[in-house]
């Protein structure tokens, strides 16, 4: 059952890059962008990433965090984290239930083949915990400027 705009977010504990967990819950009155990604280190991958480090003075700026989850091992994020300066936290899903929670876990198609796989997405969850936007399946190029204006609209809104 993937997510909706308007419906409260899943709940969700994750192992981080800082050696820590990170709780959903304790961001309540933030703005948190919860970004799924296929795998560290990947070109559209590593992307996606530098455009939301990049654009860390303007989501402080909105009040907002930003998560970024693949089924990559923490000592893969780790490496990520500092060969490309991430400034946010990157939680690791093993097992994929956080994946699945919020329909970025499905089937994908490459090269004429059909396979399970994470499927790049967003939400971004407001200060009450309700999802206030969702991108199912997201293109990198301007991901990150559509994620901010999603934000301004819904404080403006």
């Amino acid at each position: 059952m993937p997510i909706e705009v308007g419906k409260r977010a899943p709940m969700f504990t994750l192992p981080a890059d800082s050696g820590e967990k990170v709780a959903l819950k304790d961001l309540k009155g933030k703005y948190v962008v919860v970004y799924f990604y296929p795998k560290d280190n990947t070109p559209g991958c590593t992307t996606e990433a530098q455009g939301f480090r990049d654009a860390a003075k303007e989501l402080k700026k909105l009040d907002a965090v930003v998560l970024g989850i693949s089924k990559d091992s923490i000592e893969s994020h780790c490496k990520f984290r500092d060969k490309h300066d991430l400034n946010f936290p990157l939680l690791s899903d093993p097992e994929g239930k956080v994946l699945e929670k919020y329909g970025a876990w499905g089937e994908k198609k490459m090269y004429g083949k059909t396979f399970m796989g994470i499927i790049r997405s967003t939400a971004v969850i407001g200060p009450n915990g309700k999802v206030v936007a969702h991108f199912p399946k997201v293109r990198v190029k301007g991901h990150v400027e559509k994620v901010l204006e999603a934000i301004r609209e819904h404080r403006e809104g």
